[in-house]
């Protein structure tokens, strides 16, 4: 049972498959649900309530973040396919560091953003996530900027690795979406 949950050596396990499209599920619907706040208006009904889905939402994401490197270095990912070239094997690599990067910087910015004035907020209003700084212009200003440019920034780096994975499975006939599905 245990070799099924752990990744092998051509392909990831059931608790990895679980946490990348819980994690990608979760980071484009975050990514949604930001677009249609900065559309709605501060007065409409639900400005409030997408913002407090989005804030609860994010925690989720980085609480899958940290079980999913938790999980990484338990049972560390599959080796790239043989077949490829050394260039794909960089890219991989390169875009694999960002999204971990936007995994951990996109939730954490926007905790700091929503805690900035020192007040913590509601998880799914069954308790309080405390700011745990206090309140700074500069560091909201900060983080602001990281959330809104990591955001908009990733999503270029999830269509390339999805685009990636496409053509390594249907192009390239390699096999490589039936490793993580």
């Amino acid at each position: 049972m245990l070799v099924m949950l752990s990744n092998s050596d051509d392909r990831y396990g059931l608790i990895s498959k679980i946490l990348h499209w819980s994690m990608a599920l979760g980071i484009i619907g975050l990514i949604w649900l930001g677009w249609w706040i900065v559309d709605l208006s501060y007065y409409d009904s639900w400005y409030n309530r997408g913002l407090k889905l989005h804030r609860a939402f994010g925690m989720v994401v980085l609480i899958l973040a940290t079980l999913f490197m938790t999980w990484k270095i338990v049972t560390p990912s599959p080796p790239f396919q043989s077949q490829l070239r050394p260039w794909e094997r960089l890219g991989a690599h390169v875009a694999h560091g960002v999204l971990m990067l936007a995994m951990f910087s996109i939730p954490i910015s926007g905790y700091l953003t929503s805690t900035s004035a020192g007040e913590g907020f509601s998880f799914f209003e069954l308790f309080q996530v405390p700011a745990v700084l206090p309140k700074s212009e500069p560091l909201r200003d900060l983080a602001i900027a990281v959330h809104y440019y990591f955001s908009y920034g990733v999503i270029a780096v999830i269509a390339t690795h999805a685009g990636a994975a496409f053509k390594h499975q249907f192009l390239d006939k390699h096999g490589t979406l039936r490793r993580m599905l």
